[in-house]
This record gives C-alpha cells, sequence and structure tokens, in this order.
C-alpha cells in the first residue's frame, strides 16, 4: 500500500507541474510577480497532496525568527519538496539552482521568468563571481530578495556526515552583508533524497534564530553547521518516534 500511495503521489507531483505550468503558460509574458504567486500555489499544492496523498504532515517551526527584508536562506537538504518550501514562508525566494535544471520543461521556463540564479555544479572561480555579481544586482537593487541556499550542494541522506561547501556561503554572505537564516529538517524520513518511495509520518522545517551579518568565515561556517546539525539531529530522533522507529531503516542509511 505504501509503494502505491508513493506512485501515485510521484504522478501527482508530475501532473501537478505539467498542469500548473501549462495552464500558467500565460504568465511567461506577465509580470514576474505572476509567476513567484503560480509557484508558491504550486508549493502549497504539493504539501497538500504528501498529506492527503501519503499521509505526510508538514509543520513549519521559528516562523518567527524569519527577518523582514533581504537575508540568506541556509537549509538542510533532504528532498525535492525542501525546494519549494521558501516560496511557501518567504516574501521573494532567490533560489541558486543547478544551470541543467534550465532545460527541464516547465521548470526551466518559470525558472528563467522568475529571475533565479543558474550556475554551473561543477563550479570555478568563475562561476563563483558570476554568482555573487547576480545575487548583489537582485538582492541590493532595491528588490530586496532572499537569497536561497544548501550549503551542502545536493540532497543528503538522513544521518548522513554533513560536507558543508564555505567557498559561495562566504562569498554571499560578505557580499551581500545580510543575516542568515539557517533551517533544520527531517524531510528524508518521509520523503527520501532518491527513489519513489514516501513514508508517513510528519515532516518539520525548523528555522532558527538568524546568524548575524559581519561574522569572519571561519565563524560562520562553524555556527551555521552546528545550528542546522544539531537542530536537525533533534528533528531526526522526533521523526523517528512519530513514525515508531527508533533508528534509520537501511534505505535512509548514509551510502
Amino acid at each position: 500500500m505504501m509503494q502505491l500511495r508513493s506512485l501515485l503521489f510521484v504522478a501527482y507531483l508530475y501532473g501537478t507541474m505539467a498542469l500548473m505550468g501549462t495552464v500558467f503558460i500565460i504568465a511567461l509574458f506577465l509580470p514576474r510577480v505572476v509567476i513567484m504567486r503560480g509557484i508558491r500555489i504550486y508549493a502549497k499544492s504539493l504539501r497538500w497532496g504528501m498529506k492527503m496523498i501519503c499521509g505526510i504532515e508538514t509543520e513549519f517551526r521559528g516562523l518567527e525568527n524569519i527577518p523582514d527584508g533581504p537575508f540568506m536562506y541556509a537549509g538542510k537538504h533532504q528532498c525535492m519538496f525542501d525546494i519549494f518550501v521558501p516560496f511557501i514562508v518567504v516574501r521573494d525566494s532567490l533560489i541558486i539552482m543547478k544551470r541543467e535544471l534550465l532545460w527541464y520543461p516547465f521548470l526551466g521556463w518559470y525558472a528563467l521568468k522568475s529571475d533565479m540564479i543558474p550556475i554551473d555544479r561543477a563550479g570555478s572561480t568563475k562561476t563563483l563571481r558570476s554568482m555573487v555579481k547576480q545575487a548583489k544586482a537582485k538582492v541590493l537593487s532595491g528588490r530586496g530578495r532572499q537569497v536561497v541556499i544548501f550549503p551542502e550542494g545536493t540532497r543528503t541522506a538522513p544521518g548522513a556526515t554533513p560536507h558543508y561547501h564555505a567557498a559561495g556561503v562566504v562569498a554571499l554572505y560578505k557580499a551581500l552583508d545580510v543575516p542568515v537564516l539557517p533551517v533544520a529538517t527531517n524531510a528524508g524520513l518521509c520523503w527520501p533524497a532518491h527513489g519513489t518511495r514516501r513514508r508517513p509520518g510528519r515532516i518539520v522545517y525548523e528555522f532558527l534564530p538568524v546568524i548575524p551579518a559581519g561574522m569572519d568565515r571561519k565563524a560562520l561556517m562553524k555556527r551555521l553547521e552546528s545550528d542546522i546539525e544539531i537542530a536537525t539531529d533533534k528533528l531526526l530522533t522526533e521523526g523517528l518516534a512519530i513514525q515508531g522507529r527508533t533508528r534509520l531503516d537501511e534505505d535512509l542509511q548514509p551510502q
């Protein structure tokens, strides 16, 4: 039954994307705000589908910690839904995304129209400079957008040894001179990084107290990793208890 519900949700996820992508196609010729509203509607529809099809509740904690104005959203990344959460809770998300995603139908078109920042996943000094330049133009030019980054760079399994990439985080932090909002989650317990299986349970996104602007590189990365990982470990323990488990199963173990 769980596998059947999981497959139904995958069909819902991509079917809804295609449907909304078609319905909102005219928005590609309208102001950017229309596209952003469309993405928010889609993100909320995924949240609804997770609950109704897979029995996955989602909870947002610490919303009072989300600051006004521009800031950096630095989240733990365990599943695809992590990318859509900022569109639900943040005013004007600016995603740092893999350039190859621009080739995806609908997703790529709307990413371009919503003015996100595509980068080469391999990374280079040139890529870093371009990313910082684009972020400054979109955040500091009066638009005040909120930059969304995932410091580990890719989805990781619950319990995996963290590997934070300091270069991009620090470059943006120093160039933008804005606070950082750390975000912890246990999403991977219900929606693994890979595969189609979805487990019932409760996904929690916890928005932690902001890290102020102006810290040095070492202090920033130490606090960012510590804040996110400690909170994530607590959420994993809580999530396992809700699912009636005492440890991670093999399909969720770090590879």
